[in-house]
């Protein structure tokens, strides 16, 4: 049947407004992946199992679910409850449910399905109130993808429950959570962008405090599980049992959505969020590679080092009055991601970007003064070798009192003064070697590099730093190989 239920996802998708698709965040789950969703859950051997699927598509998931049981002896009573708004999805969804329904009748075994075709977020927050709530003892899920308004009806009837989210995957993933009975399991697909970062730190305290973190699984290719969907975003397999008690975490990875090279280990919890992190940024680690981990010299917050990082003050599309493809009379640097050269900065240089922002009344809280900063990257393309690309901005270079930081960078500095040569230098030797490229893929899944990431991270201490710095600043690029030999010697 599931070979069945993709050639109907196929002929599904094909019918589907793909404008509407889009704005509803509508991605199907191909079969081996269904398969390998539903084989997670552990306790499948109660007499009564109820399963949701919110945003069920033409039923993929559910049938995968259903498919442990079709060739099982003994009774079993098994509810299905799945929501889909989509009328070419819910046409074909209804022929799958009667398909099982008729399936599980031969097999002696009760079944039952209902299909809500309402709006899963309005109708299980209705009242203010969770309708449904400790009904289901399975949930089985691949949410839709889309940002929600912070003033929509969605963020609004999520707050009348106590969830506060900024997007549907995580919001559908929450409210499941809370549907749940005790000790009720969730099987979820979805993009990795909650393990890290303010924007979902209360999605993640909801989980922690309301369940247990049991498997996380990683496909090391980013865009191949939903290769057919051109989806871009690093997606990984979630399950977490609600009530229980956390223990050990298994972490299991594969290429793609083969699962041809399968692997399993486990982590204590606490490798997985770390011990006293107030942002529970959720880690992954990268079997064997992940040196900075352990590292007894690496353990410094940049607190320690007496500094500070934040995002480049400069919006463009709110300052464009203010800014000029040429350095004019008045007007100091802005450097933008293009400007990135080599250890350093190239500026200016004719591209599409400004290069240059006015001095004045209006700007001057945007500019920092004179001196040696450390930039990195706010946005690496999809595939990009290094998730964290740091340069130097050298005043020697830029003969000007003050400069403009774009907001596309984030930028090291102290109490929004420069810092010294040596330290400005060292700092993006470090940044820019692997091990820190390896250690910030473990928390962090997409392609921003947030402040708030690198505020989190552990770094060498000042002295270490400066005199990395004095060896980088000698040599004519960041050249990842050749920084991994010197640093090496750090762990």
């Amino acid at each position: 049947m599931l070979t069945t239920i993709d050639a109907i996802k196929q002929k599904a998708t094909e019918q589907l407004d793909q404008s509407k698709r889009s704005s509803l965040g509508q991605f199907m789950t191909p079969a081996k992946v269904a398969k390998f969703i539903a084989s997670m859950f552990e306790d499948v051997n109660s007499n009564k199992i109820h399963l949701l699927d919110a945003g069920a598509g033409v039923g993929s998931l559910t049938a995968a679910f259903l498919e442990r049981f079709i060739h099982e002896k003994g009774k079993k009573n098994i509810e299905v409850t799945a929501y889909e708004i989509d009328p070419v999805l819910t046409g074909y969804l209804t022929e799958n449910l009667a398909y099982y329904k008729s399936a599980f009748s031969r097999a002696g075994i009760s079944f039952a399905a209902h299909l809500i075709t309402r709006d899963f977020i309005e109708d299980t927050t209705s009242f203010g109130n969770l309708g449904f709530q400790d009904n289901y003892t399975h949930a089985i899920l691949n949410p839709p993808y889309k940002k929600i308004n912070s003033e929509s009806l969605h963020r609004i009837q999520l707050r009348s429950v106590g969830i506060e989210t900024v997007n549907l995957y995580s919001a559908f993933v929450a409210l499941s959570l809370m549907l749940l009975k005790d000790q009720g399991e969730l099987v979820a697909i979805i993009p990795r962008s909650f393990c890290n970062g303010n924007y979902y730190k209360s999605f993640r305290e909801l989980i922690i405090r309301d369940a247990a973190i049991k498997r996380i699984h990683l496909f090391d290719s980013r865009n191949q599980a939903f290769k057919e969907d051109s989806v871009l975003q690093e997606n990984i397999i979630i399950h977490i049992i609600k009530g229980a008690k956390q223990g050990k975490v298994v972490i299991s990875r594969s290429t793609d959505e083969s699962l041809n090279d399968l692997t399993l280990n486990t982590y204590s919890y606490g490798q997985i969020i770390k011990p006293r992190d107030p942002e529970l940024f959720i880690h992954i680690p990268n079997v064997g590679k992940n040196h900075l981990e352990n590292s007894k010299s690496i353990i410094y917050t940049l607190s320690n080092l007496s500094l500070e990082v934040s995002t480049g003050p400069v919006v463009d599309f709110r300052s464009k009055e203010y800014l000029s493809k040429e350095p004019l009379e008045g007007y100091v640097p802005l450097i933008y991601p293009t400007h990135f050269n080599c250890k350093e900065i190239q500026w200016p240089k004719e591209s599409k970007k400004p290069n240059a922002i006015a001095r004045i009344e209006e700007t001057q809280k945007m500019l920092y003064p004179k001196g040696f900063y450390t930039i990195v990257k706010r946005f690496s393309s999809k595939e990009e070798k290094q998730r964290i690309v740091a340069r130097v901005i050298n005043p020697r270079k830029l003969d000007f009192d003050y400069i403009g930081i774009e907001n596309h960078l984030n930028v090291f500095h102290s109490g929004k003064a420069g810092i010294s040569e040596d330290l400005a230098f060292g700092l993006a030797a470090f940044l820019n070697s692997s091990y820190v490229d390896t250690h910030f893929r473990s928390f962090n899944g997409h392609t921003q590099v947030n402040a708030t990431d690198l505020k989190q991270m552990k770094y060498p201490s000042r002295d270490v730093l400066i005199q990395l710095g004095k060896w980088a600043k000698e040599l004519n690029d960041f050249e990842q190989s050749v920084l991994d030999v010197r640093i090496k010697k750090l762990l």
